[in-house]
């Protein structure tokens, strides 16, 4: 309705929903399939597939990099299952990206919100592509030993430190009040360190794994311990107002296991009664267990690395609510692969022998080589894809499609009319033969939904050819504000001058209240009113003067979302051969 911008989405629309299934599982499915056939019958074909994921014949694997790859190669392929939710098209960006980037530098924010832009012109593709990639490069690095894991490690990398910077913004360094018990550094900051240890060559990794994610973890404690003695941090604060407690409350107040909110509960009221107190034991933990990571070093003891491990899994249930209730979950946040990475670093692994086969090698590594070429598929397969999506592709109507539903075909005849343009010229609907008309409904003094939709009309002009045949119509659609100086007003603070076969019509009361009824746009208003209140449909009449299609467009209020509007309109056009 015009005058009426601010309505939810909802994420699980059933028309969006239907679309992600079929981009999942069977679009990306059958090209993943094909993808590693080729590369099964290649691998064969030249004797190779036995090889594909193993180290060389010399070379054994230590104990540590094994649990490590294990560890992060299922922490990813969970991920990548998380990403299957069908709340991820529209919800990632907007309910998950957006609000991370408030409080960000200026040059952080742009970054996050062009990322989410980006999302959303292609949310369906990029959902779908994102999900099958984790799921390639959790499988990859699960079974892999050799270059095909290492590659996957690599992509790991770059592609958690894309996220840890854009999705997450930074890791949510620059909010005020940023915590470690709350997600603070990023659970993909840890990925990227994860991601490093499992490209280097592997007699590399065991002089230095151990040595330097230790200390990466000392370093990491006294930082977050000068982040949890800040006043913002709102743990010095008793009662209800703590931090801990208000946290708590909000993440059980959503579905989940009554036995883990109970848990998550307790922590919360516990941490309120201590207040401060109970800051004090966060800061003495981090305190003592970073200064004996540090020693630990030279000393090989183990305690410290059971203390980081066992605290952080602790509060990754207390604090965070094991990652997965409360909203889109992508990851499992920060403490779980804290835990992980620690554990894997322990300095009793170093001297541990590399993990023997207990299955015969032939069968590992048969196994493990079609998985690897499946993983491979999928990583390939996807990158195309999106790249192919970001660069090429365009807008996709996913959130016109969410917000609207699809847009009705018709074949009635046109109700003509002859009314007066901002030239004060009269202007009749078909009036140029064989044009293509496209007609809306503006009110000349709205300043919600009006200015979005006339933003939309000529964004779709100037995506079409110079000499198009179409004529956009807008009717005003105001009892009392419908003179040419209001409709000369509104095209001028909305850049419509140089609109192509552009006229906003107007006339009398009579004239315009017959071609709302005609069109069947219901107008509300009383002479009190600053604007209207009027049903937001467009129509698509053909070059013959039939009616093609009714196009319901109540505008969200962002041009991003804006943009699959646009994309819808352009496409609806196109059925009339207006490219």
């Amino acid at each position: 309705m015009g005058g009426m911008t601010e309505r939810s989405i909802d994420l699980e629309n059933y028309l969006v929903v239907n679309l992600f299934k079929h981009s999942l599982f069977s679009t990306d499915i059958i090209w993943i399939c094909l993808v590693a056939f080729v590369l099964l019958v290649a691998l064969i074909a030249t004797k190779k597939i036995f090889a594909f994921n193993m180290l060389g014949v010399d070379d054994a694997e230590p104990r540590a990099r094994t649990y490590l790859r294990w560890g992060f190669g299922a922490i990813w392929l969970i991920d990548g299952i998380l990403q299957f939710q069908y709340t991820m098209p529209l919800g990632l960006a907007n309910n998950v990206v957006r609000p991370m980037a408030a409080g960000t530098p200026s040059w952080l924010h742009s970054l996050m919100i062009h990322g989410v832009n980006l999302w959303n012109d292609h949310p369906i593709s990029l959902a779908a592509g994102v999900a099958w990639f984790q799921v390639g490069l959790g499988l990859a690095i699960l079974v892999s030993k050799g270059k095909t894991g290492r590659w996957a490690a690599g992509l790991s990398v770059v592609w958690a430190a894309g996220i840890w910077l854009i999705g997450n913004g930074a890791g949510g360094i620059f909010v005020r009040g940023a915590t470690i018990l709350f997600g603070w550094p990023g659970a993909t900051l840890i990925y990227v360190v994860s991601g490093c240890w499992l490209v280097v060559d592997p007699k590399r990794f065991h002089r230095s794994f151990s040595t330097f994610t230790l200390r990466f973890f000392s370093l990491l404690l006294v930082v977050a311990i000068i982040f949890q003695s800040l006043p913002a941090a709102g743990f010095w604060h008793g009662g209800n107002s703590n931090a801990l407690t208000l946290m708590t409350r909000s993440m059980t107040s959503v579905a989940q296991p009554h036995a883990l909110a109970w848990f998550v509960r307790q922590g919360g009221t516990l941490s309120g009664r201590l207040g401060g107190g109970f800051n004090v034991i966060i800061i003495l933990w981090l305190l003592v267990t970073g200064v004996a990571l540090w020693r630990s070093v030279k000393a090989r003891t183990n305690w410290p690395v059971y203390s980081l491990a066992i605290g952080c899994m602790i509060l990754w249930v207390v604090a965070e609510d094991a990652a997965l209730f409360g909203g889109i979950s992508t990851d499992f946040n920060s403490l779980l692969p804290m835990a992980v990475l620690g554990l894997c670093a322990l300095p009793r692994l170093e001297t541990a022998s590399p993990r023997t086969l207990r299955l015969r090698p032939e069968m590992t590594n048969g196994v493990g080589a079609v998985i690897a070429t499946f993983a491979t598929a999928m990583l390939a397969t996807t990158i195309i894809s999106m790249f192919v999506t970001v660069t090429v592709s365009a807008t996709e109507n996913t959130f016109y499609l969410a917000g609207n539903g699809a847009a009705s075909p018709l074949n009635a005849t046109a109700p003509l009319f002859t009314l007066t343009d901002q030239f004060d010229q009269p202007y009749s609907l078909g009036e140029h033969r064989g044009y293509v008309t496209l007609i809306t409904f503006l009110d000349p003094v709205c300043w919600t939904d009006c200015p979005l939709l006339a933003h939309q009309v000529a964004q779709v002009r100037s995506d079409l050819a110079s000499n198009a045949k179409i004529d956009i119509v807008a009717v005003a659609a105001d009892p009392y504000h419908e003179t040419l100086a209001n409709v000369r007003h509104f095209i001028a603070i909305h850049n419509l001058r140089n609109v192509k076969n552009f006229y906003f019509v107007t006339g009398t009361r009579a004239e315009t209240s017959k071609v709302w009824a005609d069109y069947g746009i219901g107008v509300t208003m009383t002479p009190t009113d600053a604007m209207s209140i009027h049903d937001d449909y467009m129509y698509i009449e053909s070059a013959k003067g039939k009616l093609k299609w009714v196009i319901p467009d109540d505008p969200p209020n962002a041009a991003s979302l804006n943009a699959s509007s646009v994309a819808e309109l352009l496409s609806l056009l196109a059925t009339q051969g207006i490219h």
